[in-house]
């Protein structure tokens, strides 16, 4: 009851049953929407409007998996079980379907990977 309560209250629905690594940070908070079988790992950066959802049949059936130290936009959009590699930057409005590799910046709809300068300057609240 507690978690709904606040979920309504701050537009931010995190099951508790998502997997959460250590810095996790919402730089700002309303209209996000993380499945619960999605995986999150150390020092993730998510912005406002983020949706994390998983699809329920085809190759990518599941929800993502989001290694560590990776910065996700404004209004970013990652669907199905896909791998978001560390050092990672998902770009704003970016709608993303497929792996993203280590290091890399992508961007558009679909996602298209942009440059491989990751999101190194992108990080806050990192906990080592």
């Amino acid at each position: 009851m507690r978690l709904r309560h606040y979920s309504y209250k701050f537009g931010i629905q995190i099951p508790y049953a998502t997997k959460i690594g250590k810095g996790f940070y919402i730089g700002h908070f309303s209209g996000i929407v993380v499945s619960p079988e999605t995986i999150i790992g150390k020092n993730v950066n998510i912005s406002q409007g983020v949706t994390i959802g998983k699809t329920d049949s085809g190759i990518h059936k599941g929800a993502a998996i989001i290694h560590d130290e990776v910065y996700i936009g404004p209004g970013a959009k990652l669907i199905g079980r896909i791998e978001i590699g560390k050092n990672a930057a998902i770009g704003a409005n970016a709608v993303v379907t497929k792996d993203v590799p280590e290091n890399a910046v992508v961007a558009g709809v679909p996602a298209k990977v942009i440059s491989m300068n990751g999101a190194t300057n992108y990080i806050n609240n990192k906990v080592i």
